[in-house]
């Protein structure tokens, strides 16, 4: 047999091929009742014949999202490829993350060489993730904020803020002559207030790493110098977390709103404390509703004195007894 016949047949093979693909594929467009066109139903997933109605195919598989998007902005803000990224990272969880388990993806212990050549991909990865000093001041910041975070219960979208507010802070170069424990403290400081679950500076203090008065200091230059809008705290924000602490029922709860919300109509609220306030609103409203509650067990719960709740204690009552029936 020449080269040319072998030719001839291949080239006799491919077109029969050809064909066959090309029947296969009208097939597939046509309706094999009538021959019409054939459309597919995206959102019943079904495939139909335009012309008689028959359902040539069903239960087909949606390759698409499962979200909507009616302009291209909403697409690019609904797509979404991989882990999503956050301000709690200073690399914005874009990274790579080595795992610190000495094992393989089946679950079995590596051998020591390589835990060894492991160790040292940790090592250089690390250093590779902050690469210059304004990276290595954010991570040190940002996990400072997620320490003292975790440490007083605060929500996600509160870390979120502070880290927000922190990057901020550094990228108008208000960290020079100040310590980066006290800014990144005093950006949550700000996150929790403006978020309507703040905590008081004592109870801020006592997880941070430096002094109430450089807190308070610091809090205040961060605040002007960003021109951020924070309201003056809430005493009854206070109240939930105070009677959650204490065991207390829904009825002292309700019962402690009252007085705060007559003690701010006689105007009594303004420049006192908002702790001080709710502590002592708890305490009395506990006393009202015969639940069994100590001003040392309110004052461990909200880091105050029992002076203060003395004090504001009796305010209250006076303002609940002077108040129009």
């Amino acid at each position: 047999m020449t080269d040319s016949s072998i030719r001839t047949r291949n080239d006799q093979r491919h077109q029969a091929d050809r064909v066959e693909s090309r029947d296969e594929t009208t097939e597939r467009e046509q309706c094999p009742e009538c021959s019409g066109r054939l459309v597919s139903d995206d959102e019943r997933g079904e495939t139909v014949c335009e012309d008689c109605g028959l359902v040539v195919d069903e239960g087909e598989i949606d390759r698409g999202p499962e979200w909507r998007a009616f302009d291209s902005a909403e697409k690019d803000e609904k797509s979404r490829v991989g882990a999503p990224t956050t301000n709690m990272m200073h690399d914005q969880g874009l990274s790579t993350n080595i795992g610190w388990q000495d094992k393989d993806a089946y679950g079995k212990a590596l051998s020591s060489r390589q835990r060894q050549k492991m160790q040292r991909l940790r090592t250089w990865n690390e250093r590779f993730r902050t690469r210059d000093s304004k990276e290595r001041n954010l991570k040190q910041a940002l996990g400072e904020i997620d320490r003292m975070a975790s440490a007083l219960g605060l929500p996600e979208n509160v870390r979120e803020t502070a880290s927000v507010i922190y990057r901020r802070a550094l990228e108008e170069d208000l960290l020079p002559g100040r310590s980066i424990e006290g800014v990144a403290t005093a950006a949550l400081y700000a996150a929790a207030r403006q978020a309507g679950t703040p905590r008081s500076l004592d109870e801020i203090s006592a997880v941070s790493r430096v002094e109430k008065d450089e807190i308070a200091r610091t809090y205040r230059y961060v605040v002007r110098e960003l021109g951020l809008e924070i309201q003056p705290a809430d005493p009854e924000s206070y109240v939930p977390r105070f009677a959650s602490d204490l065991d207390l029922p829904d009825e002292t709860e309700r019962r402690a709103r009252q007085l705060l919300k007559t003690a701010k109509d006689a105007e009594i609220h303004s420049g006192k404390s908002p702790v001080g306030l709710a502590a002592a609103a708890v305490y009395a409203a506990a006393l009202l509703t015969n639940e069994k509650v100590t001003q040392n067990d309110v004052s461990e719960v909200a880091s105050i004195s029992e002076v203060t709740i003395r004090n504001r204690y009796h305010e209250l009552l006076e303002a609940e007894e002077g108040a129009p029936v």
